[in-house]
């Protein structure tokens, strides 16, 4: 057998504005951003009414495909770490040691991965599944009963967990394996070699990472519009009138003011790097985050949150095969219990399966960077299965403790009809203000502060991770120009869809840009498993399968 693939050039400019960029990836991407921005702008109701018409065809016509394959991104990750051959390999050359502290690494991809969603969705989830599900909807469980408490967590769960860190942890390996052990650009089209080879450095490969660009930015611009809304919910609690509604919607100014003070930090952190900005910033929210935790733990539904935690798992673990492949088929007739699952269907597993397959090049190629060293084993353990505790944590906790004051009477609705970004600081208010209107002021703040680490977190990691795709690859220092429109693009990315429809124009321009590279996913999972699978067969015939290894047998010229 051939040694693999370890030399895929990518055409970059030499000099000039893009020096160092590929052109034909960066540009192109801009350019489509730019479009969609001045689209949502300028023409926002009909932005919005388009969207939603390309939302609605995706959903009928893309639920199942969805559904099916995060299933498919569980299982091959799954069975990597089982599978002898694969999970031994380091993802570097070997003998490599890691670059980050397991404190460090866990803290910086739980809170570039999901940390800012935990603040919304929480509190949030949980209380939105004990009031509605498919069972409530077959007439099986009642709405806001006790009977509803265990399946609303494992659904909760669901979209929590193994389902949504598979999707990054395909993109994470995939990445890591062939730029840390092939030595091939740290680039989407890179995980593609054992299928394409060379072919990847024209125009196949241009589409592939310009693709990956659109939807990072997409995905990350649904994290950062529900971050947003809670940020300037947050920030009214502390006493900034003028930014939201009556209902605590966000207003255009305060949407405006919560993004030049995020997107604003973000740029200035991205410009300092990972090992910098985005290392503190991490470290620094895993310790608020720890604090905010044992707070509801403590003084939460303890023992309710106890339950949750671990008969939710069991819960989950036993329907997971079930829920993984199940998909709701409409009837067409509006009204109907056919029709109410399809569409709650899509409210919920195939949007979320659309926003972290949207979210897994930025938060994979992160990973990857982050994951230098580790094996295949250690690397799904570790970024699978402990985030997923994580947040069934918060869930068990944090939601639990919503749940049980709603189930017992005590909050009276107040949870309930909070908007969902308000939800923690309604709660947090609510326990502690008949004891001290200062401690919940102080809570607020930390809250605040804490969601304001996590979204800055997000974004400065998204911009890093789109100039290295833009780059070819490269992780080097990246002109400040770049940086400084990523950050830009991504605030006005946001803004635009917020004032266009809300949140529910993000998630659909999500959804719809999430589709195309769902396609590219499933291909890295082919090409991975080709990859090992050959490289177990080069090392029995003594073959070389690591760039350090095929550059020592090369002979000097």
């Amino acid at each position: 057998m051939k040694p693999p693939l370890t030399d895929l050039p990518i055409k970059t400019a030499d000099t000039g504005f893009y020096g160092g960029f590929s052109v034909n990836v960066t540009v192109v991407s801009k350019i489509i951003i730019s479009v969609l921005v001045v689209w949502c702008i300028f023409w926002p109701v009909q932005a919005g009414a388009m969207l939603s018409t390309w939302n609605a065809a995706i959903l009928n016509n893309f639920a199942a495909w969805y559904i099916w394959v995060v299933a498919f991104f569980v299982i091959v990750c799954l069975g990597l770490a089982i599978w002898p051959t694969a999970g031994r390999l380091n993802l570097g050359q070997d003998g490599e040691k890691p670059e980050f502290s397991n404190f460090s690494w866990f803290s910086m991809m739980f809170g570039a991965g999901i940390g800012v969603g935990m603040l919304t969705w929480a509190v949030a989830e949980p209380i939105a599944h004990f009031k509605n599900n498919p069972a409530v909807i077959q007439g099986v469980n009642s709405a806001l009963s006790q009977d509803n408490v265990r399946e609303a967590y494992v659904w909760s769960y669901l979209h929590w967990g193994l389902g949504a860190w598979a999707c990054y942890a395909v993109a994470g390996l995939s990445l890591a394996f062939f730029s840390y052990r092939r030595g091939l650009p740290l680039t989407i089209r890179s995980a593609l070699t054992p299928l394409f080879g060379k072919a990847l450095s024209g125009t196949l490969g241009h589409i592939i990472d310009i693709v990956a660009v659109v939807a990072t930015i997409l995905g990350v611009a649904q994290t950062l519009g529900f971050g947003v809304e809670q940020f300037v919910a947050g920030l009214t609690r502390i006493g900034f009138g003028g930014l939201a509604t009556e209902d605590c919607s966000a207003t255009t100014i305060g949407i405006i003011v919560a993004l030049v003070v995020i997107m604003g930090a973000s740029t200035l952190s991205a410009l300092s790097g990972v090992g910098k900005g985005i290392k503190w910033l991490s470290n620094i929210n895993m310790v608020l985050s720890i604090l905010l935790l044992g707070f509801f733990i403590i003084f939460g539904a303890t023992w309710f949150g106890a339950t949750a935690f671990f008969i939710g798992i069991w819960d989950y673990l036993v329907a997971l095969p079930w829920l993984s492949f199940n998909v709701y088929a409409s009837d067409g007739v509006e009204g109907s219990e056919a029709f109410k699952l399809a569409q709650w269907q899509g409210w919920w597993p195939v949007f979320y399966w659309a926003w972290w397959i949207a979210f897994a090049p930025f938060v994979g190629l992160f990973l990857a960077r982050i994951s230098r060293g580790r094996t295949i084993r250690e690397f799904v353990l570790g970024a699978m299965i402990v985030p997923s505790l994580m947040c069934f944590v918060w869930f068990a906790w944090a939601g639990g403790t919503a749940v049980d004051l709603e189930l017992n009477g005590d909050a009276n609705g107040v949870l309930l009809d909070a908007a969902n970004g308000d939800k923690i600081f309604a709660m947090t208010a609510f326990m502690l203000e008949p004891i001290s209107q200062a401690l919940s002021w102080m809570m607020a703040v930390m809250i605040v502060v804490l969601l304001m680490t996590f979204l800055v977190t997000s974004a400065d990691s998204a911009v890093l991770i789109v100039n290295t795709i833009n780059a070819a690859g490269d992780e080097g220092p990246k002109a400040r120009p770049h940086i400084l429109f990523w950050g830009g693009a991504l605030a006005l990315v946001v803004g635009g869809l917020l004032i266009s429809g809300g949140t529910s124009a993000i998630q659909t321009a999500m959804v719809i840009g999430a589709l195309p590279f769902s396609l590219v996913m499933v291909l890295m999972c082919i090409a991975l498993i080709k990859a090992i699978y050959n490289d177990g067969r080069r090392e029995a015939v003594g073959v070389p399968t690591t760039h350090s290894e095929i550059a020592a047998a090369t002979p000097a010229e």
